[in-house]
């Protein structure tokens, strides 16, 4: 895993489990993260399949002028897909995560 060590969401817990896996991660593990997408009343799952690189946090601003106390910070997990793609994914409550057997 990258030098993060608490892995959490901004205002919502992640399941502990999850926490646990995402701290054991180590570069090269293959992984499977299944996300729970939802536009208006319609909701759908999409699952990708690759190899991980590492955890980071992606602090996004937000629209009003507040303090800086108040951004919104994600936890982020970057990966390689089978296709030698680079991709990135935010995290949220519904993510599943689970270790995939090496290829």
């Amino acid at each position: 895993m990258s030098q993060t060590t608490e892995v959490k969401l901004p205002t919502r817990r992640l399941d502990p489990q999850l926490v646990e896996l995402l701290r054991s991660l180590q570069p090269g593990q293959r992984i499977r993260i299944v996300q729970t997408i939802r536009v208006g009343r319609r909701q759908w799952q999409t699952t990708v399949v690759g190899v991980f690189r590492q955890l980071d946090y992606l602090a996004t601003g937000i629209v009003t002028e507040r303090v800086p106390e108040d951004d919104v910070v994600v936890p982020v997990i970057h990966f390689t897909k089978d296709n030698g793609e680079l991709s990135s994914i935010t995290l949220d409550e519904k993510t599943v995560l689970t270790l995939e057997p090496p290829r």
